[in-house]
């Protein structure tokens, strides 16, 4: 298993030959630079780096006092008339400020993109886009951003930004666009930026052998401080960058006189509020978020967000690997899909279809992809759960540590442990998505059609995050998945190339991306996770092995040879999974599904004692633990024919939820249980009734109903709601028997239906949404996909959200109330 996910690492090795070096004069330090057509770096005397660094601290000092004075009594003006100029004189100001700036969202991308084969001297005539990547025309020019800019900047010292504004550059710094800046005597010195609130301090360079001071040489080697060359790149940045808003403010002002900006005529004022950056409807979007973090205050390492995303994943892992038992129609909608996102089924260059298409080997498709359906699940499943399990640990972690952490201190040595083991497995979780989505991209079906004619960008994007290669790990996965965000919500061309499938995968990166962009932040300390790391990798990579032992062995279970015996029973191209849900019940309906489900339960019952046999007993994994809970499973009674009397309600007719123990059709123990065989043989299977000891539900509900209800538990919740949302859980909750007609649910009353009932909305990427509960007695957050590219929800569709409410929060239609 750790071999299959082995990290790629494009770090420079000294120690390895590299053939592409052999024209270098090794004699000549910088000769790499110039063999390439790069400019060689830039050599300075300490004290010429001392004496640049004290000027150009002094004059952003300068700068940064004057925009706090500016604002303290000016602000609110800015805001409300910057809010009131047309683009195109928010454009003129801008670029009076700051000529030449760039047109477009993140210019050091575009930057790259055209050069990122041969990064030259042409690029570094771009190098202003790659020290300043979040000054440009597109962004600035929303009436939200300039004043979010002017607030952080002007009312925080720079010390808060100096790491964040050395990380801005890192696309920068690695391709080598940004020349390396250098001192020439071999003595090691830093520079003081992190955490030096004195403005005497700020910038000032030190040489580490004369200063004796073992903390702060141990804050340099831990990369809390800075070598001189990056903090004079991080000195020019903030140097222009408070020069440029001084200037936008004095624009903005242009009725008084510079000189009066902040004369006591102007009394100090109270700091107005920002705006609120939530959409139109409510809710709030990480991408909104992505696009403002270079605007606002630099945010603290955010745990909790962590685990409630890693929570809601696992979740929706758990759902999916039980719908895969539970529902014939879903189990046969995601064979069919991943089928459809297989490469055999793309046409050769002829238009020849794959030879496993063609009798008599169209079979070898089917096993492949039913095999891919389960590893996809198992290990969704088994990684996401331990992901979570590693948030909690540290979240504890740094409750318990609290006191101990100090930016001028480094982290505890178990807490610095635990975040560099998370982040080994959320990259190797990055590498198990990314490969996914270079299997199902190019056999996906909308890309077979339009293949050739996407555009570059979208290519760009998506071969990056697929081959693991230079690209991303000089771009970074959380900067690659925005911009494919960002390309998708603008090009509807780019937009028809995604499925619904490839769309839920780039929305399961946009998590694990979001939890790295998380810990890239947890300044100043993650510029030494690379470091940190060396000593302690080859644990980390020997204990990921022992804990996926159990996928491994899975993996090995379900090779194509093995599953070709599940075939017979998982193929649903015979219809033997077809599951009329939606219609009218009737003695046929109810016989369909009956059979449906017996077929489902074959399927499973023979794809565990497959794994049983070839992997062994899955004892202490996710999936063991999930498929051992007390959680009931919904089969179909047999027909009731209804009373005579029109007028009487049928006792079970149509009735599709009847509750029973999953323990009966599932066992991967190292036996299988006597006569479990022979009851999944019946056909259909017979499902007898509890008589007691369990309330009904509802006739033809989805309600999971437990065996016993406590006396101390508290009465179920009453929502009482709008007509919108009422309609939208009455298909949610679809009840056959009342009068309510199945249908299609569009996306915003989704969303809508959802919010009033207490729960916080935010969009991920891809079509992923996380919904937070924020009125409601529960912590648990749960996660769902957009429908793409409609943006409505078919009622199949509805009615497996309505189970996975049920599921997490015993919702159920009879909770639901018009107002």
């Amino acid at each position: 298993m750790d071999a299959l996910l082995r990290l790629a690492n494009h770090q420079f090795n000294p120690f390895k030959p590299h053939p592409e070096l052999a024209d270098v004069d090794i004699s000549d330090p910088f000769g790499i630079f110039s063999s390439r057509g790069l400019p060689v770096p830039q050599v300075m005397r300490p004290a010429q780096a001392s004496r640049e660094a004290a000027e150009r601290a002094a004059r952003l000092l300068t700068n940064h006092h004057l925009l706090h004075a500016i604002l303290d009594r000016h602000e609110a003006v800015i805001q409300k008339r910057w809010d009131k100029k047309t683009k195109t004189q928010r454009l003129a100001i801008l670029l009076k400020a700051w000529p030449g700036m760039p047109t477009t969202h993140r210019p050091d991308f575009a930057a790259f993109r055209q050069h990122a084969e041969k990064m030259n001297r042409l690029a570094v005539q771009l190098r202003g886009s790659y020290i300043w990547p979040y000054i440009n025309q597109e962004d600035l020019a929303n009436p939200k951003t300039l004043p979010l800019l002017l607030n952080a900047r002007g009312r925080n010292h720079p010390t808060v930004f100096a790491a964040a504004d050395g990380e801005a550059m890192h696309l920068g710094k690695v391709t080598m666009a940004i020349p390396a800046i250098v001192l020439n005597n071999g003595i090691m010195h830093g520079i003081m930026l992190n955490g030096v609130t004195r403005d005497a301090d700020y910038g000032k360079i030190i040489n580490w052998d004369d200063h004796g001071d073992a903390c702060a040489f141990d804050s340099m080697q831990t990369r809390k401080q800075f070598l001189p060359g990056e903090g004079l790149h991080i000195l020019e940045a903030q140097e222009r960058l408070l020069d440029f808003l001084v200037q936008c403010c004095q624009q903005v002002l242009h009725d008084i006189p510079s000189d009066q900006l902040v004369s006591n005529a102007y009394p100090i004022q109270p700091e107005p509020p920002l705006k609120d950056t939530s959409e139109a409807a409510g809710f709030t979007s990480l991408a909104v978020m992505a696009e403002e973090a270079p605007y606002r205050v630099p945010e603290n390492l955010d745990l909790e967000r962590i685990e409630s995303l890693l929570a809601a994943r696992k979740a929706l892992a758990e759902d999916h690997a039980w719908a895969l038992r539970e529902d014939p129609g879903y189990f046969a909608d995601h064979v069919l899909e991943m089928r459809d996102h297989s490469q055999e089924m793309l046409r050769d260059v002829q238009g020849n279809v794959h030879p496993t298409l063609k009798p008599p080997r169209e079979g070898i498709l089917w096993s492949r992809v039913i095999g891919t359906v389960m590893l996809e699940a198992h290990f969704q499943l088994e990684l996401f759960t331990e992901l979570h399990r590693q948030a909690q640990q540290l979240r504890a972690l740094q409750r318990q540590y609290a006191a101990q952490i100090s930016p001028q201190e480094d982290l505890p040595e178990p807490y610095l442990a635990a975040i560099l083991k998370f982040r080994h497995y959320l990259n190797k979780m990055a590498k198990s998505t990314g490969k996914e989505l270079k299997m199902t991209f190019i056999g996906s079906p909308p890309d077979a059609s339009l293949f050739y004619k996407v555009t570059g960008q979208l290519l760009w994007l998506l071969e990056t995050l697929r081959e693991d290669g230079r690209n991303l790990h000089s771009c970074r996965l959380p900067a690659i998945v925005d911009e494919l965000d960002r390309l998708l919500k603008a090009e509807p061309q780019a937009r028809e190339l995604v499925s619904p499938y490839t769309a839920r995968l780039i929305g399961e990166l946009s998590i694990v991306a979001e939890c790295l962009r998380q810990l890239d932040i947890y300044q100043p300390w993650a510029n030494g996770f690379e470091n940190a790391l060396e000593t302690r990798e080859e644990d980390i990579r020997r204990e990921f092995a022992e804990r996926t032992a159990s996928e491994a062995r899975v993996l090995a279970a379900l090779q194509e040879d093995n599953v070709a015996v599940l075939r017979p029973f998982g193929d649903p191209s015979d219809k033997k999974f077809e599951y009329p849900v939606g219609k009218r019940r009737s003695k046929a309906n109810v016989d369909k599904m009956r059979a449906a489900e017996a077929n489902l339960d074959k399927f499973w019952a023979e794809a565990d004692e497959l794994i049983r046999a070839k992997a062994g007993p899955l004892t202490g994994t996710a999936l063991q633990q999930l498929l051992s809970q007390p959680r009931l499973l919904q089969r179909t009674p047999e027909w009731v024919e209804p009373a005579a009397d029109a007028n009487k309600k049928p006792s079970q007719t149509g009735a599709d939820a009847l509750p029973e123990s999953f323990s009966a059709v599932w066992h991967l123990g190292p036996e299988p249980p006597s006569a479990r065989r022979e009851v999944l043989a019946a056909e259909p299977a017979k499902t007898k009734p509890k008589t007691r000891g369990a309330p009904r539900a509802p006739a033809g509900s989805d309600v999971d109903i437990p065996d016993q209800q406590p006396a101390d538990l508290d009465p179920p919740p009453r929502f009482t709601v709008d007509a919108r949302a009422l309609k939208v859980f009455r298909i949610l909750f679809f009840d056959p028997t009342a009068h309510t007609k199945p249908g299609e649910v569009a996306w915003f009353d989704f969303l809508h239906a959802l919010k009033a009932t207490g729960f916080a909305a935010q969009k991920l990427y891809g079509s992923v949404w996380h919904f937070q509960p924020t009125t409601l007695d529960v912590e648990r957050s749960i996660q769902f996909h957009e429908p793409h590219p409609r943006n409505k929800i078919p009622f199949l569709i509805a009615r497996r959200h309505g189970r996975r409410l049920n599921r997490a929060y015993g919702w159920h239609g009879g909770m639901f109330f018009a107002e």
